[in-house]
């Protein structure tokens, strides 16, 4: 080879862009000029921290290719997300339009990139929250212009509510959802499609979708049923504005860790990353009464695993924030953290999982509105100051009494 690896590491580009169509462009030509190189050392220079990030997000699509591959597993997927706020995502990038992802035509590239020429079929369900802006609408009409039309669903929520029975059968209106209701309509659909296995992502292009072959791999040789993506293990590659949070986040995940303490304990650190595969027969039990329709809907879904007894496999992946029209940012981040801390709360309690429910009596008695939250976000109480992520949760560390007195503190002198 004329090149070495570690020259063509160095010299590949430091940023990525998810509006950048020449980016990827790049991505692609990129794994195409390491794919012989072996594979043990496309990782063991892409898992290196050090290494420019368009070389470290193609190590992880060049391994799921290559798993894809060397693989003669038949299988069928369906791929689902929810759209909400996403009509400047869905459109290319212009002057008019700069945070422009072009994102269903994206996700559709990437899955026949990767899929090309497998026996993995595949159809993905782009989902309709309720959008007030048409999303869907857009989506549809993107739809119609691919090649690949007949394996893209466009679905609206509004359109199957009122509904008599599950996964919907408790949620009244489109208004009522954020997030869970689409997803748990798109994965319902799928699984009436047939579909062996269900992976649930988001609307943008954060994650790229070439990377399914990391989620399917534990699946098919292992036999795990639910593959979790984790965008906190130390090889995975996370670009996020964590700045967006103020010093008080750690106050908010510590009493996220302590009630959810059945989940957290099993190292899943990361229960909101949107990239997860779930099997037909785990997603049918999830179907049949899910607890809550909003964006802790992954905390339900995770409950529901514990309880019937499933093993997790965690896998690390790639993710580049879409931050510029995030929802989190459009509906306010402490609306978004009040609804994963009481959603975690319900989940749990209509599970029958073990939590802390000291802490979980905290927050329904004193976090009344998003407002509360947003009193404590830019303070920490003394007992955090110094403690590290993994001490994050331990009511030894911090007390959900001590927890209280702080809230109520911060609330009286607001």
């Amino acid at each position: 080879m004329d090149q070495s690896l570690k020259d063509i590491c160095n010299s590949s580009k430091t940023k990525f862009d998810l509006t950048s169509a020449s980016d990827q462009t790049y991505l692609y030509d990129l794994i195409e000029t390491i794919k012989d190189y072996p594979i043990s050392d496309i990782l063991e220079l892409g898992n290196d921290k050090n290494s420019p990030l368009a070389f470290r997000m193609a190590a992880k699509i060049a391994d799921s290719k290559k798993y894809i591959d060397d693989s003669n597993h038949k299988l069928k997927i369906g791929v689902v997300y929810a759209m909400w706020g996403e009509q400047n995502r869905l459109k290319k990038r212009s002057d008019d339009n700069p945070n422009g992802e072009d994102s269903l035509n994206v996700k559709v590239n990437q899955l026949s990139w990767l899929l090309k020429d497998s026996n993995i079929e595949w159809k993905l369900y782009a989902v309709d929250d309720g959008c007030p802006h048409g999303s869907g609408d857009l989506a549809e009409s993107i739809r119609k212009s691919s090649e690949y039309a007949d394996q893209i669903e466009v679905l609206f929520l509004e359109k199957n509510l009122p509904s008599t029975s599950q996964p919907l059968k408790n949620l009244k209106s489109a208004d009522d959802s954020r997030k869970g209701g689409a997803i748990l309509l798109g994965c319902d659909k799928a699984l009436k499609d047939n579909v062996d296995v269900v992976i649930y992502t988001d609307a943008d292009n954060s994650v790229h979708l070439s990377q399914i072959g990391l989620l399917l791999r534990p699946h098919l040789e292992a036999g795990h049923n639910v593959v979790l993506g984790n965008r906190k293990d130390p090889n995975a590659v996370l670009v996020k504005q964590e700045n967006r949070w103020g010093i008080g986040i750690k106050a908010l995940r510590h009493m996220q860790r302590m009630i959810g303490v059945n989940i957290f304990s099993r190292n899943i650190r990361d229960s909101q990353a949107a990239f997860k595969l779930y099997h037909k027969d785990i997603a049918t039990e999830i179907l049949k009464n899910p607890s809550v329709f909003d964006f802790s809907f992954d905390s339900d879904w995770i409950a529901c695993v514990i309880g019937m007894g499933e093993e997790f496999a965690m896998v690390p992946f790639a993710f580049v924030d879409s931050f510029a029209e995030s929802a989190s940012i459009v509906q306010g981040p402490m609306t978004t953290w009040e609804t994963l801390l009481k959603g975690l709360i319900t989940a749990l309690r209509a599970r029958g999982i073990d939590h802390n429910e000291d802490m979980a009596r905290v927050v329904m008695e004193h976090i009344e509105t998003h407002h509360d939250l947003d009193l404590l976000i830019n303070d920490l109480p003394e007992e955090l100051v110094d403690a590290e992520d993994k001490d994050l949760g331990d009511p030894n560390v911090m007390s959900p009494k001590a927890m209280e007195d702080w809230i109520i503190s911060k609330k009286k002198t607001s």
